[in-house]
């Protein structure tokens, strides 16, 4: 309904000089005023003045205990209006009292900026996370159907005597799906209940920032924080099929084993264990574990190696063979250093305080690194003109793969001079997962070097472009890299589904990554020259 203030045949004027549309209304002498007669009709103090907006009209009432005062203030304690005899009395003498209009005004800026909040992040979450439940189910089906396939085929090549053993196994899969799925309506369950809830908070807010009841907006309390994580997130270790062989006198174990089903959930917000401050101060870069309790660093524009503990004492100290600053660095398998050094070309092996060139390269430059389950190293590197890009394996000193192209003959990685930033590690499942920042992409192959996805990020809301830099995995096959310029780390999983977001914990530039055994990620950043040590399973 159109406000009679602005309509064409009614136009409100100031009382005292006739301007239109004034902004200004007195509430105890119950006048419109432009704001040129503001100061003249406060002047006048014969009696009392309360200047509302205009809007604001009607806002203070007459005191319920004394006729014929105005109530300006109201007793927060109380929550009723007060008049100036309210306030000198002894009955509000100790309880704190608040303009009416200061109160009203802070209220109603709450209320828009829950309102916006409800509407453009937590309740668009909620639906996402709601619309992606049947996707959840679709790939639970997917799954299952591949597992199923997979026992079939093997036990049409073994004879009928052990059907029932495969029939037995499906059963597992049938009861591991079960408990999937209840996890996914429990989830949903949790989501579409809590929908509701939201919009009538919405639906409440607009009723009140529409009403002038000083009482009903002096209780209003703010939910955003009830509402703004989602219910708590889960995460899937799915089960896989391992086939054997056919050996009759051992038919049961030659079947195969059916790994179970483990469903971990993620914290929405991640606990940080420990904070390390180096002598990195604005220039760390990576970090990898030695053991739980010990991880090697490097940065940039330093030329020496550190080793911490987790109550940030340094350990132990090593300066690059060349005096070059290094790259990067991984701990191998036999709990020995690797770093490269992009200046001099090399890969050295840091044992102790001896530091052994292993590989000095021609015409390619080093970048990131990593040690496999194996004990090869993985070593992504740029040519000297920047026009290339690749992953070599190495076993000892012995170039045993290169890795460059796909199926079409086009370059897996990005080449520029200037965009040479790469980082690489190699998941549970033996693919090579690379932090490709000059394509803005995380490019995933199979170990003979296959491509199976690039992931370039979520469908989610990012201030800046995606920007992976360091990148590691974890114990359930989980992909996590660090977005540099939006501050947080995306969990994915092995086959690219995004899974979540670590970016409510205070993470600033966000760089290298390292997991421990006991899945605790430690973060690099690199500005603050700290290492954070973050629990996100539960």
């Amino acid at each position: 309904m159109e406000d009679p203030m602005y309509s064409l045949q009614d136009v409100i004027r100031c009382d005292l000089c006739e301007t239109p549309v004034p902004p200004k209304h007195c509430d105890i002498c119950h006048i419109h005023l432009c704001e040129t007669c503001v100061g003249e009709h406060l002047s006048d103090q014969s009696k009392d003045h309360y200047i509302v907006p205009f809007k604001l009209r009607g806002i203070i009432t007459k005191c319920t205990k004394h006729s014929t005062e105005e109530c300006t203030q109201l007793c927060t304690k109380c929550n009723i209006p007060v008049c100036p005899l309210c306030v000198a009395s002894s009955e509000h003498e100790q309880h704190k009292k608040e303009d009416i209009l200061t109160l009203f005004e802070t209220k109603r800026e709450l209320m828009q900026k829950d309102l916006q909040a409800f509407e453009k992040s937590i309740y668009p979450k909620y639906q996402e996370a709601a619309t992606n439940i049947p996707v959840q189910r679709a790939v639970v089906n997917k799954r299952s159907q591949k597992l199923t396939t997979a026992l079939d085929k093997q036990g049409e090549a073994l004879h009928t005597e052990i059907d029932t053993i495969i029939q037995g196994m499906k059963s597992d899969i049938d009861d591991m799906d079960a408990q999937h799925i209840a996890a996914i309506d429990q989830q949903e369950v949790a989501i579409n209940h809590t929908i509701p809830e939201i919009t009538q908070v919405i639906l409440d807010l607009k009723r009140l920032l529409d009403t002038s009841d000083v009482c009903l907006v002096s209780e209003y309390t703010s939910r955003t924080e009830e509402f703004r994580n989602l219910p708590a997130q889960f995460l899937v270790t799915l089960p896989t099929f391992t086939p054997q062989e056919i050996n009759r006198e051992q038919i049961h174990q030659q079947i195969g084993s059916l790994s179970k089903l483990a469903i971990t959930f993620l914290h929405e917000e991640p606990c940080i264990l420990t904070d390390i401050q180096t002598e990195y101060n604005k220039g760390l870069l990576s970090v990898s574990c030695l053991s739980d309790s010990e991880l090697w660093t490097c940065g940039y524009a330093y030329n020496i190696l550190r080793l911490y503990n987790l109550q940030g004492e340094l350990l132990s100290s090593v300066q690059t063979k060349s005096g070059n600053m290094p790259w990067d660095i991984a701990v191998t398998r036999s709990g020995d250093l690797v770093y490269t050094d992009y200046c001099d070309i090399s890969i050295n092996l840091v044992t102790g305080t001896h530091i052994q060139t292993l590989i000095t390269l021609r015409g390619w430059i080093p970048w990131g690194l990593c040690s496999t389950s194996s004990g090869d190293l993985l070593v992504i590197m740029t040519s000297d003109d920047g026009k290339q890009t690749k992953v070599v394996r190495y076993s000892g000193t012995t170039e045993k793969q290169s890795i460059q192209w796909d199926d079409q003959g086009k370059p897996l990685y990005s080449s520029s001079q200037y965009n040479y930033i790469k980082y690489l590690s190699e998941n549970r499942n033996l693919d090579i997962c690379v932090a490709d920042w000059g394509a803005n992409a995380v490019v995933v192959v199979s170990a003979a070097g296959k491509l199976r996805f690039r992931y370039t990020s979520p469908p989610s809301i990012l201030l800046e472009s995606f920007g992976p830099l360091g990148i590691t995995t974890d114990s359930h096959g989980n992909i996590l890299t660090s977005d540099f310029y939006n501050h947080c780390i995306h969990i994915i999983d092995q086959d690219g589904h995004f899974l979540h977001f670590i970016h409510n914990c205070g993470l600033h530039l966000p760089w290298g990554l390292s997991v421990d055994s006991r899945d605790n990620l430690f973060v690099a950043e690199r500005n603050k020259g700290k290492v954070k040590k973050l629990q996100y399973y539960k």
